[in-house]
This record gives C-alpha cells, structure tokens and sequence, in this order.
C-alpha cells in the first residue's frame, strides 16, 4: 500500500473530489448532512482550511482538513462556547475538522497516516495544541494517536462526537515511541509532498544555519562561501574591528594551543569598564545560549511557571519546555498591532504571577523594541518573586542607553543577557555576558565549567570592545542597508510587505493564496540564497513570512534578485 500512496497538499484540482467524498461519507454514509443533488458537500470555512490529501495510485484516497488559527474561528464554534474551557482559547490552536477516505481503501492505514500529516503539518506552523471532533465510532483511533478525550458530546444530524484535545509536543513524541520504526519504514515507501519534513528532527531547537551547512560538515569547501548570502542567521556582514582581527592573526599558532584564563576575568573586567558595571555583577559565557541553559536549569524545574513572549527566539521555549520540562504560557505580540508589546497588557498578564519571564528587546524575529524605560516600569511594578531575563542581544542597533544593564545590577528581579556574537562580529569565536545582581552571578558561576569561553573568542571580545567607535559606524552603516535591501524587496512585487526591524535584518510577508514561505525559501536557495522561514516559530507567521539578515550592498541585491525571480515562478511549478 505505502509505496502507492502519494500524500500531498491538495491544489484548486482536488476540490471538487473533495467535496464530492465528504458528500459520499457525511451526507450519505453518515447522515450529518442532508443529500443535495449535485453530490458535493461545502460550508463557509472551506475558504479557511487548509486540506491534505492522500493519493492512491493517481485516484484519491482520502483527505484531512486543518482549520489554522489564522482563519479567526473554528468548527467547533458552532457548537460549543469556548469561554470557561482553557485548552480552546490558548494562542496556536489548530482545529483538525474532518478526516474521510474513500469507502474502497478503508483498514489500509490511510485514515492514520493522514491524521499523522495533519499533526506534522501543525507541529511544522508553530501549533502547540490542537482540538477535533472525533466520531465515537473512531474514537479508539484517535486515543491510540494520544488524543484525549474532554468527555464533552456533540451531536451533528445523526453522528455523534467527542471533543478531543492533544498537546502538538506530547502528540508527536507518543506517535514516535510507539511507531517509530514503521515510520521510519514509511518515509522510505510513501511518497510526502508536504513542505515538511515526514520524520521530525533532533531534539536540539531549530536554528538558521542552513547556508553554513551547505559548505559541508568537513569544512573542505569553505571557500565557497563567496558563492552563498547567508541571509538566513544574523551573523554581522561586516568583519570585526581591525584590533581584534591583528590580536588574532599574529599570534595564531600559540593562541590556538594555549588554554585560556579559567574564569575570563579579563573579559569581565574589560566588559564592566567599558559598560560602567560593578566587575561582580558580571558573568560571561560562550554564547548567549551558553548563558541561557545554564542559569534556566539552575532556576527553573517541571513546576515553575514561565511567560514568554511570542513570537520571540526559539531557544527560549526549547529550553523551558524540552530540555527544563516545564509549560510556558505565551504572551501574544500581533501583526495587526505591528509586533509591539503592549505595557498595560503586560503588566495584567504578569498578575498571575510567573516565576521567569522572558523578554527579547529589541525582540527576534520580529525586529521591534519596547522603550526600555517603559519596560523598566513594568519590571519595577511586577508581582514580588517574578524574575526577568531581559535578551539584549540587538540593542546596540538602537542607540546608547537602551540598555538595562544599570537596573539589573541592583534590583534583584532582573537579569540581563547581551551577546557581543551578532553586534560584534564574533559569532564564530561565541561570547556573550550577563548583567545581575552579585548573588545570581555567584548562582551561575557556580554552573559555569572552567574554560567556558575559549582564548580567542577572549582575546577577540577584549580587543573589540576596545573599540567602540569602529562598531558604533557599522552597526549605523548597518541601518542604511537595511533601508535600502528594504526598498529593493518591496519593488519586487506590489504584494509584498516589507517591514524593517530596528536591528539587521527585515521581514518579508507574502500574500495569502501566493507561495508559502517554505516555497519562496526554498527556490531561493537554489540560486544560493538562504533565506529564514519563521512558520516553525509561531503560528503568528502564518507560514508566511521570512526573515532576511542584512548583508552588504552587493549580497543584498542578490536577495532581492533571488526574491523577484522566485516570485515569478508559475503557480503549480516547485
């Protein structure tokens, strides 16, 4: 069976099959609907739902439809109110809404495989929970996939249902300790045409990157680098300030073999100078990530409580949730609002009183700061015991003083991360900082290994702080790109919407009913162009929108060149 079956997104041909078998199975077979002579069967959210269908040898087998939360309302609105039920009103919930295989081709593990597309589909938008209408009848189906039951009846026409929800993480991780050998045995029979992969991927959160690891894993083909715009990380496009390079270059050889201070107290000393913090308030460590998963491990447990901003930097919720084991509740930023944070909101939502909260200013990915003195306000009104980890990794883009670094050093309900990776030019060599009172550095020192930050990325982070005035003319040399590549993608196409983040990269959101960000990201790459598709992160997205680092003049126009000519693409062609 598996190696006949094509399963796929469905294009404008599948929809009058669709509609016919939905006719077939619920009108019919079924009695939820009445029969009408034309055979087909249709309602108001069709325009909505986003259908996956199997194909059997050319001939269809079946399909399953999505409800996305974009779409503003779900199925199950008809008959139940969500108010008073939490799992229906969360942020990212997808409705998966009806699933009907064709009366020939039952008991052929078709009805499974596509539920499995549909949670794949999901996972791969950024959902976190979904909910359904589960026919009694195939109710053991849909508890063996790790759907629970809500005990709540619906009866629609002569077919009765149970309201089912299911946790997207909890979801993919029973189906893959329970099938994940016949999976891995299907990836290599079923033919998966979805903009996701059949099989999930490691356990480690997703990053950009690709366009590094299209030079390959030996490093033998680095020189080809000036073949590809890596536009898909924001790694700085321009080189580090000379004096850090000179320190690196002519004493490479001894640098290399030589182990480095243990605790980088050179590193701490230079960074409080230059930031006018006390040197105890300090602590350093390979990488902001490297900062992240030692103190959130050291802080958090399966029963803490943690708010995170969404969409915001993925580590974040990877840490929380995968490798710390406890829920996040998410704090909803919106398109229609521009990506801000709302202060007032904010400070209502901090009311139900969080252990962590977690806040990326200005914020990745969607490039939009929050007045720190704003900020600092709602920080001084928080409920006692509520900490903060304020991510300052791209607020030296905005200027001098948008910092709150002073604050975290003394007020005790705050810390505050800044990668000197990105703004620096330093994202090979990994070094970053934190920003507390001396008792929460004492706590991390405590989890922090000796040699944590290697000898050149101390030598370069030293030397390039040393030179703030190189730094300060990139970083605004920076902004002008980002205007220009800005102007350069929005003449690619009149339906584009460009927004430009405050840091150094911009958005590109596609119109609805146009390729898919995964699509436009993908052509791209062929002309060796790596854009970021944002749909994994969010829901938000909408599996829409990319993000796209500045590069310098000449890079960025091949991104623009790249886009407008993915874009011209003819609807049906990959």
């Amino acid at each position: 069976m598996a190696d006949e079956l094509e399963l796929r997104m469905s294009s404008e041909a599948d929809q009058e099959w669709i509609r016919r078998l939905r006719h077939e199975v619920y009108a019919r077979e079924l009695g939820q609907h009445a029969p009408n002579a034309a055979g087909l069967l249709t309602d108001d959210l069709d325009g909505s739902n986003v259908y996956i269908v199997a194909v059997r040898r050319g001939e269809p087998a079946g399909f399953i439809s999505v409800t996305p939360p974009w779409a503003g309302r779900y199925s199950i609105d008809r008959h139940l109110r969500r108010d008073g039920r939490p799992a229906l009103r969360e942020d990212g919930l997808f409705e998966i809404r009806i699933l009907a295989v064709d009366p020939g081709q039952r008991g052929e593990m078709i009805g499974r495989l596509l539920m499995y597309a549909a949670l794949r589909w999901v996972e791969g938008h950024g959902g976190r929970s979904i909910v359904a209408l589960g026919r009694v009848e195939l109710l053991p189906m849909y508890l063996e996939l790790g759907l629970a039951s809500t005990g709540t009846a619906v009866r629609s026409g002569a077919v009765d249902f149970q309201l089912l929800t299911g946790d997207v993480a909890d979801l993919t991780g029973r189906t893959l300790r329970r099938h994940g050998p016949l999976l891995r045995d299907l990836e290599r029979t079923v033919r998966w045409r979805l903009e996701v992969a059949f099989l999930p991927g490691d356990e480690s959160c997703a990053h950009g990157g690709a366009s590094i690891e299209a030079l390959g894993r030996g490093f033998d083909t680095l020189d080809a680098n000036r073949d590809v715009v890596p536009a898909d990380v924001l790694d700085a496009w321009f080189p580090p300030a000379p004096g850090a390079v000179a320190a690196l270059t002519r004493g490479l050889d001894w640098i290399a073999r030589t182990s480095p201070p243990v605790r980088a107290d050179g590193l701490v000393e230079e960074i409080a100078r230059r930031r006018g913090l006390p040197g105890d308030a300090v602590a350093v460590g390979a990488g902001s990530s490297d900062l992240i998963f030692r103190a959130f491990r050291g802080w958090l447990d399966a029963s803490s409580r943690v708010l995170l901003v969404d969409p915001c930097y993925g580590e974040y919720a990877h840490v929380v949730e995968r490798v710390v084991g406890c829920r996040a509740d998410r704090f909803p930023v919106r398109r229609s609002e521009g990506w801000r944070i709302d202060p007032e909101r904010l400070e209502r939502a901090l009311r139900k009183r969080y252990d962590l909260v977690v806040i990326v200013n200005p914020n990745n990915p969607t490039g939009v700061h929050l007045d720190t003195a704003r900020l600092r306000k709602v920080l001084e009104n928080a409920p006692d015991g509520t900490r903060f980890w304020i991510d300052e990794t791209y607020a030296g883009y905005v200027g001098a003083g948008e910092t709150l670094e002073p604050y975290a050093a003394e007020a005790g309900n705050a810390v505050v991360c800044t990668s000197l990776s990105k703004m620096y030019a330093l994202s090979g060599l990994r070094a970053a900082y934190l920003t507390a009172p001396p008792p929460i550095v004492e706590d991390v020192l405590r989890w922090t290994p000796p040699w944590a930050v290697s000898l050149p990325a101390q030598i370069a982070a030293v030397n390039a702080l040393r030179d703030p005035a190189y730094y300060t003319a990139r970083w605004a040399q920076t902004a002008v790109l980002r205007g220009e590549l800005a102007a350069a993608l929005a003449e690619a196409d009149e339906n584009l919407r460009v927004s430009e983040s405050v840091a150094n990269f911009v958005l590109l959101t596609l119109p609805r009913g146009g390729p898919t960000a995964s699509r436009l990201v993908d052509r791209c790459r062929r002309q060796g162009v790596f854009l970021r598709d944002l749909t994994p992160m969010s829901p938000a997205f909408e599996g829409r929108t990319v993000r796209i680092a500045v590069r310098d003049a000449a890079a960025n126009a091949r991104v623009a060149i790249a886009v407008a000519e993915a874009l011209r693409v003819p609807p049906g062609e990959a």
